[in-house]
C-alpha cells in the first residue's frame, strides 16, 4: 500500500516517527509534514507567501518532507507536487492529545484527513488521550492494522475516520468503539494580562469537555478506554434543515 504519512505536530514529533517505522516494513511511506508545530490550526491554507519543502532524515533510513506550511497544505503538496502517483491512504498522526467533540473543528490532523478525503484518497486520523504517554509504539500497530482493514475494505467517498486511543496500553483498553461526535457545552475564556507598557493582551484557554456517559458518543467512548472510531463526512450539508427550508417559500 502507498501511504501519505503527515501530522499537525511537526516532522520531527514521536508520534509521526514511531508510525513512520511501524508502516515501513510492510507498505510504502511518504512523510509529508510540517516544519513545526501547527497544532489547532484547523483546515487553514497558505495562500499569503510560498509554501517551501525540504528533504529530512527519517528512522530507518527514508526521508520526508518538512513543508513550510499548514497540515492541509502539506496533503495538498504531497499530492499534487511531491508523489508521482496518488497515495492508497493517507495517515495523520499521531496527534497528541485526544480530537473528540468540538475538537474535531480546530484539529490540524482531522483537517488533513479531511483533506484527502476532499481529494478523494482513504484516510484517517489518529490521536492519543493525555499530551505524556509512553504506549505510541502500541498505538502504531493498532493504526497499520486498522489501516490494513480499510484499504481492504474501503470508505465511501467523502467519508474518512477519526480514531482517538486511550492513553494506555493495548492489554489496559477496552476494546474498540464506532462513535459519533459528541457536542458537548464548552468551556473557554480569555485571561487579560498587561505588558510592561501597560497594554493589554490575551491568553486564550479553557477546561476540558465534559461528555454524559453514552455508549456511542467519542469523548464518552474514550474516557471508559475504549478506541473510538467515528465515521465523518466532508459534506457538511444538514439536509433535514435543507427540506425544511424549502418549505419557507424564501424569496426576494
Amino acid at each position: 500500500m502507498k501511504i501519505l504519512l503527515t501530522n499537525d505536530d511537526g516532522v520531527h514529533f514521536e508520534g509521526l516517527r514511531v508510525l513512520y517505522a511501524k508502516l515501513t516494513p510492510r507498505h510504502q511511506v511518504t512523510v509529508v509534514a510540517p516544519d513545526r508545530e501547527r497544532s489547532a490550526i484547523g483546515h487553514a491554507i497558505t495562500l499569503s507567501e510560498p509554501i517551501r519543502a525540504s528533504q529530512v532524515s527519517m528512522n530507518g533510513g527514508g526521508s520526508g518532507y518538512a513543508v513550510t506550511g499548514t497540515p492541509a497544505d502539506c496533503i495538498k503538496l504531497g499530492l499534487l507536487e511531491i508523489l508521482d502517483t496518488p497515495p492508497d491512504m493517507v495517515i495523520a498522526g499521531i496527534n497528541p492529545g485526544a480530537n473528540v467533540g468540538v475538537n474535531l473543528n480546530y484539529s490540524g490532523t482531522v483537517a488533513a484527513a479531511k483533506e484527502a478525503a476532499l481529494c478523494g484518497i482513504a484516510a484517517i486520523a489518529v490521536s492519543m488521550d493525555g499530551r505524556d504517554t509512553d504506549h505510541y509504539s502500541e498505538a502504531a500497530d493498532f493504526v497499520l492494522q486498522l489501516a490494513e482493514t480499510v484499504h481492504a475494505r474501503g470508505l465511501p467517498a467523502g467519508t474518512f475516520l477519526n480514531v482517538n486511543m486511550p492513553n494506555v496500553s493495548l492489554s489496559q483498553t477496552a476494546g474498540v468503539r464506532v462513535s459519533r461526535q459528541g457536542l458537548p457545552a464548552n468551556s473557554e475564556y480569555f485571561e487579560k494580562r498587561l505588558d510592561p507598557r501597560e497594554r493589554p493582551y490575551y491568553w486564550q484557554g479553557g477546561e476540558a469537555q465534559k461528555f454524559d456517559p453514552h455508549p456511542e458518543i467519542d469523548g464518552s467512548v474514550l474516557e471508559e478506554k475504549y478506541i473510538s472510531i467515528t465515521p465523518v463526512k466532508c459534506d457538511m450539508t444538514d439536509y433535514q434543515t435543507l427540506e425544511m427550508l424549502k418549505g419557507w417559500k424564501i424569496s426576494i
